[in-house]
């Protein structure tokens, strides 16, 4: 049996590297994990939430360039590098986008940035706030390649500290799905009878609501915050697992092995987790990818409507939401970069699950 099970495997790999958009799939989505955990490491804006916000540069197209003045605040911040890199700089400094300077009698001298051909003001800062009157170092050309939101923030920080929380969700709503779904359909496909008609009358109630109204209604139960879209959208997820699970268990536990595991004595828990559920697992592997790119899209949708990822956390969701009246005033990329990314991810997933689908499939 071991050896048998082993040749599966190996086939259904064989299969699935014959697949170039499944695996094309699977390396994107490596990468946007890669850049989901370590997004403060590639993010030209380092700080918490890559919220530095300059007005004066607000919603200034890719490729934009200014100096950047950086006036010390003298504070020193208790931060270890784990902290900086997974969670942003706490940064007390302050950043000004400036149109020239010059240094005077110990004091420097600089115009701040004016857009539309306006001449900003002229303000002047003694030399000793920056250490060794270095002020050069202080100063440097900053290039927002995607340029900045509406706020002056910078946009490409802003997509890929949101990467993390469209990423991580669909992971935290895959292993809650995962874990209901699967104790609920293997109950009710094993045992079957009164328990079998209880759970399957809940799987319909829940199946009968909207999936957004759910997350919606669960979310405000809740409270608004980073753990509870998670959580929503985890607890409205488990039904087409448990389904699956359960159609799978009823056809698995009338064949002979199942029936010769009872005949030796082993404990039903034994019997469902030892002997069935590895049997059953290729269609919830592939449902799961599906689950995946559906808690994308869900709360994408929740953060649009103010009821997801809260400020100033970055969101690809929140980012349209903040954006859309741009479309229709010339600079339509504000809203399209963040549609693009939920776009691409989804599609991964969605091509990874068809790839899994025909791979697992091994008597095709």
């Amino acid at each position: 049996m071991s050896n048998q099970s082993g040749s599966l495997k190996q086939l259904a790999l064989q299969k699935f590297k014959k697949n170039f958009w499944g695996v094309f799939s699977l390396w994107f989505i490596v990468l946007v994990g890669l850049v989901s955990v370590f997004a403060y490491v590639f993010a030209p804006d380092n700080s918490q939430y890559a919220n530095q916000m300059h007005l004066s540069i607000h919603s200034k197209k890719p490729g934009f360039t200014v100096k950047m003045l950086t006036i010390p605040s003298g504070l020193k911040t208790q931060q270890n590098s784990f902290d900086r890199i997974f969670f942003g700089k706490k940064n007390n400094n302050t950043e000004i986008p400036i149109m020239d300077y010059r240094v005077d009698n110990n004091q420097l001298i600089y115009t701040e940035y004016a857009s539309d051909g306006l001449v900003g003001n002229v303000k002047t800062i003694d030399l000793k706030v920056f250490p060794n009157n270095a002020v050069d170092d202080f100063i440097n050309e900053k290039t927002f390649i995607f340029g900045t939101d509406k706020y002056g923030r910078d946009l490409l920080s802003r997509v890929l500290v949101g990467a993390r929380i469209s990423f991580f969700i669909g992971f935290v709503a895959v292993f809650i799905s995962l874990i209901i779904g699967v104790f609920m359909g293997s109950v009710a496909g094993y045992f079957g009878g009164k328990i079998d008609a209880i759970i399957m009358w809940i799987i319909n109630v829940t199946w009968s609501i909207p999936t957004l109204l759910l997350v919606i209604a669960i979310t405000l139960a809740l409270g608004k915050g980073f753990w509870q879209v998670f959580i929503a959208v985890g607890l409205t997820m488990w039904v087409e697992v448990a389904r699956v699970v359960r159609g799978q268990i009823i056809s698995a536990k009338e064949m002979q092995y199942i029936t010769a595991a009872r005949a030796l004595g082993y404990n039903h828990f034994r019997v469902i987790t030892k002997h069935i559920l590895p049997n059953i697992m290729a269609p919830v592997i592939v449902i799961s990818a599906a689950n995946f790119a559906a808690a994308i899209l869900i709360e994408s949708g929740l953060s649009f409507l103010g009821i997801g990822a809260q400020p100033p956390m970055a969101s690809w969701g929140a980012m349209i939401k903040d954006h859309y009246n741009y479309i229709i005033l010339g600079k339509p990329y504000l809203a399209l970069i963040p549609g693009l990314c939920i776009m691409s991810l989804v599609m991964a997933f969605m091509l990874i699950g068809n790839a899994l689908r025909d791979a697992l499939d091994v008597k095709g």
